[in-house]
């Protein structure tokens, strides 16, 4: 019988030194079966943006996307800490809009905690969200929604000065109240560095093997995102190819259909 994850489980986690794994789902039936796994955490990224509803980056996905998806994945989930992204504009505009939005996705998409990006510049946000009772995960690092004012999808924190904002910033979003946070494309000694700085969990991606635990997006380490668009992010892992058993079932349906040979007499009443 698994154990429900919960913040307090993560925290407790991190002083025995075990690693913690979680990975993004969209969808029931994903979620049901990484639920299974004995993953730790899920999370409805607005990730969603990119592989399931096509954009090219995360910034058009909106409130409603994510209670939509939340709240599928959410049928799913039993024992995983179920996160789900604030997407962006929900929580950067006021503190109001920032509590507002979290609890939408706490009633409307039964969320256990909200991720949102950003550092020193987000932490009223963080540290009211948390005083209504929401547990929040930060995000530092490579923050997609600020790809526009980065300059693209880059490796952040590289040379020391660099290194010792993101350092700041980690302590900044920590001290605010979030119980943990990603670190996301920064090199892997600065997020060791982090990691051992911190008394929260790092979650890394692209972040190297010494943080606290890892995510992955789930349409990349399944080999969908490779086998369909023909990108895989450097950081990450296909454990398996299902984008080209997807292929090929669709095929062999096309070809059975047309030659007659499906539906045979088993599949008619």
């Amino acid at each position: 019988m698994l154990k429900k994850n919960t913040v307090t489980s993560f925290r407790e986690a991190k002083k025995r030194g075990e690693k913690l794994t979680m990975l993004t789902a969209y969808d029931y039936p994903t979620a049901k079966l990484m639920d299974k796994s004995g993953v730790e955490a899920i999370l409805v990224g607005d990730s969603v943006g990119n592989v399931i509803l096509g954009a090219s980056d995360t910034l058009s996905v909106t409130m409603e996307d994510m209670v939509h998806h939340g709240k599928a994945v959410s049928y799913g989930v039993k024992n995983a800490l179920l996160v789900i992204d604030m997407p962006f504009m929900s929580y950067q505009t006021s503190v109001y809009d920032a509590v507002t939005n979290a609890g939408r996705l706490v009633k409307e998409a039964n969320a256990n905690a909200v991720k949102l990006e950003g550092g020193n510049v987000v932490c009223p946000q963080i540290k009211a969200i948390v005083e209504a009772s929401i547990p929040v995960m930060g995000h530092i690092g490579l923050t997609p929604q600020s790809v526009n004012a980065i300059g693209g999808y880059k490796v952040q924190g590289r040379g020391e000065e660099s290194a010792s904002k993101l350092i700041e910033e980690a302590k900044a979003v920590q001290a605010a109240g979030a119980f943990a946070v990603v670190l996301e494309c920064v090199p892997a000694d600065l997020a060791k560095r982090i990691t051992e700085t911190l008394s929260i969990p790092t979650i890394g991606i692209g972040a190297g093997k010494h943080c606290d635990g890892q995510v992955l997006v789930v349409h990349d380490m399944l080999g969908i995102s490779g086998h369909s668009t023909g990108f895989v992010p450097k950081f990450a892992k296909e454990y398996t190819n299902v984008g080209e058993l997807m292929t090929k079932a669709f095929s062999e349906y096309c070809l059975e259909v047309k030659s007659g040979n499906f539906p045979s007499e088993e599949h008619g009443f």
